[in-house]
């Protein structure tokens, strides 16, 4: 088991012994235990049972031992045990045991903790150096880091320069942690003590480089990597020389080779088996002399299902529907309850939203100046729509690449076609970038990045300043797919504005072929209003000699135009949409250096489609004289793409990445569905089938289920009715060490991963159990309310639409939050909800104490744990009755004795110093923050 895993179990079992205050103690079986607050002090005497004030490791690991997470994960405690002994005596005191609140939100003498801004985070520890870059990492090193130390660093800082510098080399990972004669200038972990991030910020004495700045998105990129502990790949001395990339021998890899039919193995216990899936998984097991664990009780199946399908609990009349079905036939009653839930429309919400993930979905541009993407919605909705309809996914990738390519039968199979290319458009923008030329390039560094992350499982943007460092991929095939997108207008709909430099049109829809949230019409009144206060702007800006003083007025008028330019003349709102579509024109509008003179946001780059060059080392001023054949990547295709002179060449390339020859499309896609159901990918990097990535754990089953989705017509539905109702996603999560200490990992799937649920899961869940989810589809965003200009601008202004987005009394499923880049709801950021700036195939699991305070203090919890107080004392019965009712309504399963008592002993006591209804929202609000409510078993 690695070490930032254990560190993240102990950090739950941190949080289950000293955050959820409303859970008692290690007395019974189950949890949650509902009675009067523990506090440490307490905790600590109860685990000492031999009175010799402190605690050894097995009293220690006793009295943790029937929470849940020990029972799944012995080791935790372990580790847990030995980071909390710091004199390393081999006991606790009772100082060092308190030490676990720093773990978690603690309770000290049955006090809760106050709720502090940022208190939380401040405590959280400082990533260590990353010895072993992850895949992710590693992309990021290739593509934000590396190319600026090589393009602006070395000729000074490195072995190969004719002069060192200060004794600081910059080529090498030793040489930039070592640093020169004024110390180290990258602190693993340590932003503020990294003195290369004070060079290139050039607030001090030290300015990095000499003779320009670099952007500030570039600094944020360097802050980034230092703070998460500054992964470098480079080893050695010297940087490796330059080495031809062998395609022919790339082609070698298991990645770049078709999937392989082959039979079905037949493994020894032919009788547990229900689908070819158990009969990899379980040949796979009995090859390690490993066997699958007890199956799960019904109860946690059915809420299984219900979450992983809808991302919303089971109703008690449906856990009971259930488990008197199962108790007939168990796999007929699966089938029946799957084929429902596939149905439901709420089906679409919770996959759609795994989507927006990968497609990086947000509302906004992100960087440094943060503009509303106002029509980003019709992408979300597209993509919900399109897993509900189960549309075929060579179809979904076809229409995201190229949709406004496609032939359509009618007005709104055109603008359904036209928003998928949204997929392009959403993605984060420089929109303050002044050269005209250096945006077209990362506007298509970006687009490569998600299309060859999303759909290939492949880091091609790594490519843009060098052949990639791990994958066959020259940079001569980045610039023929940057030629594709550089020959493609992206429209992403911002203004001209303060800091935007880089304004877009929005592309037009059919009327009447799409969902319309401006219903009232521009009246001649308010047009003419409209009209009357440019007329003022302009007047002024006249008057004012100074143009810095124009500044802000030029805005206001471009705010005010782009309010009359979303109606037609006669007043009726227009449909838009973002999306993208080729360049007018073709040849001969290619300007390889931008703009002329250092002009205020001039132009550079493609008017038209057009092949480009390639660029050394990424930089704008540096392209060849040859321009690149758009095409795809070599190593998978055997012959050019055809690309016609007069088309950019996005259709081409999304059918060749939608066809059943290219190796990579259906083995990502199955290992993103196996991902979510099984809790980790057969290949465990989801978004790297590289070198960098990780290898698949069972190839076989990889290639099996690629082969057998496409020639189900590449269903998404039939996947996922194929998985949940094999024999191994019915396994329980019981943990076995046999198992463990031959697969810690649960590679080979010999029990179910204990999961947690998404953030989306836990906010809809709760709404879902107070009555109070609104499941009607809104029109629109906040966003969209909020209309173009920067996210704090116009109609909530500043803080503002950070209420607007935090607002608690918000009742729609969490899929149609606003997603604003950089200014997420709390609800979401809190509970590891993916960063939108790049593809997220999965989340990271993390367990900080601000988690803790959320539950326990967020206005929204709270609200909602009232509403359920509500529901519960308004049902029939006795308070033992409402109890019990309360356990299947938030857990599927009955309470036990001992939790039943304790649950109305609480009740009775808390009543008596408050209110009835007082003692039963607290009672619920324990609930909500329980482990159990979050978690899947």
């Amino acid at each position: 088991m690695t070490r930032s895993l254990l560190l993240a179990r102990a950090g739950l079992l941190a949080l289950s012994l000293a955050g959820l205050a409303a859970l008692s103690g290690p007395s019974s079986g189950q949890e949650p235990k509902v009675k009067p607050f523990l506090d440490l002090e307490g905790a600590f005497k109860v685990g000492d049972t031999n009175k010799d004030g402190k605690l050894s490791k097995e009293e220690f690991e006793k009295l943790l031992s029937n929470l849940p997470r020990i029972k799944d994960n012995p080791k935790a405690a372990d580790f847990l045990f030995n980071r909390l002994d710091t004199n390393g005596d081999g006991f606790l005191s009772l100082d060092e045991f308190k030490k676990i609140a720093e773990l978690g939100p603690g309770t000290g003498k049955g006090k809760q903790f106050a709720p502090k801004k940022d208190v939380a985070r401040k405590d959280e520890p400082k990533p260590a150096a990353v010895e072993k870059p992850t895949a992710d990492q590693l992309a990021f090193f290739e593509k934000k880091i590396r190319p600026v130390l090589a393009g602006h660093c070395y000729q000074c800082h490195s072995e190969d320069a004719k002069k060192e510098k200060g004794n600081l080399l910059l080529d090498t990972r030793d040489g930039v942690r070592n640093g020169g004669d004024t110390g180290p200038a990258v602190v693993p972990g340590s932003p503020g003590k990294s003195l290369l991030l004070k060079a290139i910020k050039q607030t001090g004495e030290l300015k990095m480089p000499p003779k320009s700045k670099l952007s500030e998105e570039v600094v944020a990129d360097f802050e980034k990597w230092i703070a998460t502990g500054a992964a470098d790949p480079r080893d050695g001395k010297k940087t490796v020389a330059y080495k031809e990339i062998d395609i022919e021998k790339g082609r070698q890899f298991w990645a770049f080779q078709p999937p392989k039919p082959g039979p079905v193995p037949t493994p020894k216990d032919a009788a547990w088996s229900r689908t070819d899936v158990d009969r990899y998984l379980l040949a796979g097991l009995e090859a390690k002399g490993l066997r699958p664990m007890a199956d799960a009780d019904s109860q946690s199946l059915i809420r299984r299902l219900y979450f992983d399908l809808t991302g919303l609990p089971p109703t008690p009349e449906e856990v009971e529907s259930f488990v008197q079905s199962a108790n007939t036939n168990r796999q007929s009653a699966i089938e029946a309850v799957v084929d429902k839930l596939l149905e439901s429309p709420r089906f679409g919400e919770t996959w759609g939203r795994h989507w927006l993930d990968v497609a990086r979905y947000a509302e906004s541009s992100g960087k440094t100046a943060n503009f509303n993407y106002p029509h980003a919605w019709r992408y979300r909705d597209y993509v919900i729509a399109a897993f509900n309809a189960d549309k075929p996914f060579d179809r979904f990738v076809t229409e995201q690449l190229a949709g406004d390519l496609l032939p359509a039968a009618n007005d709104k199979e055109k603008a359904e076609n036209t928003i998928a290319t949204g997929f392009l458009a959403i993605g984060p923008k420089a929109l303050n970038e002044r050269n005209g030329l250096q945006f077209e390039l990362d506007v298509a560094d970006e687009q490569i990045d998600v299309m060859s992350q999303a759909f290939l499982g492949i880091t091609a943007a790594c490519a843009r300043c060098h052949d990639h460092k791990f994958d066959p991929i020259p940079q001569h095939d980045y610039y023929a797919l940057a030629g594709i997108f550089r020959s493609t207008e992206t429209c992403y709909g911002t203004i001209r504005f303060v800091q935007s430099q880089r304004p877009s049109p929005l592309l037009p829809l059919p009327d009447g072929s799409a969902p319309q949230p401006i219903t009232s019409k521009l009246t001649d009144k308010e047009r003419a209003d409209t009209e009357k206060q440019i007329q003022d702007i302009r007047e002024r800006m006249r008057q004012n000699k100074d143009p810095i003083q124009n500044i802000f007025p030029a805005a206001q008028i471009a705010l005010l135009r782009s309010k009359l330019d979303s109606y037609h003349a006669d007043g009726t709102p227009k449909l838009q949409a973002m999306g993208v579509r080729d360049k007018r024109g073709f040849g001969g509008g290619f300007e390889p250096k931008g703009p002329k003179g250092p002009g205020f946001g001039g132009f550079g780059g493609t008017r038209s489609v057009a092949d480009s060059p390639l660029y050394a080392r990424g930089e704008p001023d540096k392209p060849s004289a040859e321009r690149i054949p758009r095409g795809t990547l070599q190593v998978m295709t055997k012959a050019p793409l055809e690309v016609r002179s007069t088309e950019s060449g996005r259709k081409e390339l999304a059918e060749w990445i939608a066809s059943k020859d290219n190796p990579l499309t259906a083995r990502v896609y199955v290992n993103r569905v196996w991902s979510h159901l099984f809790g980790r990918g057969i290949v465990p990097t989801p978004d790297n089938f590289g070198a960098a990535g990780q290898p698949p754990s069972n190839q076989a089953l990889l290639d099996h289920l690629a082969i057998t989705f496409m020639a189900d017509g590449w269903s998404t539905k039939k996947l996922i009715r194929r998985l949940v109702t094999s024999h191994a996603y019915q396994l329980g999560t019981a943990f076995d060490p046999k198992a463990f200490e031959a697969d810690p990992d649960n590679a080979l799937v010999w029990r179910m991963s204990p999961r947690r649920l998404d953030a989306e899961c836990l906010r809809d869940a709760m709404l879902a159990i107070s009555g109070q989810l609104n499941v009607e589809t809104p029109v629109g965003s906040v966003v969209a309310q909020s209309g173009e200009g920067p996210t704090g601008r116009p109609r909530f202004g500043g803080q503002g639409i950070t209420q607007a987005i935090n607002d608690p009394r918000g009742t729609h499923r969490s899929v149609y939050l606003p997603i604003i880049r950089e200014q997420l709801p709390e609800a979401l950021s809190l509970f590891d909800f993916p960063d939108p700036n790049g593809v997220a195939g999965e989340r990271p699991v993390s367990t900080v104490p601000a988690q803790a305070l959320y539950l326990l203090n967020n206005p929204f919890v709270i609200r909602q744990a009232e509403f359920a107080a509500d529901r519960l004392r308004a049902s029939s019965g006795t308070d033992a009755d409402k109890v019990k009712r309360a356990y299947e309504t938030f857990f599927a399963r009955p309470p036990s004795e001992q939790e039943e008592r304790a649950a109305t002993e609480f009740l009775t006591s808390y009543a008596k110093r408050t209110t009835s209804r007082a003692a039963w929202t607290a009672f619920a609000q324990a609930l909500f923050a329980s482990a159990e409510f979050a978690n899947l078993r």
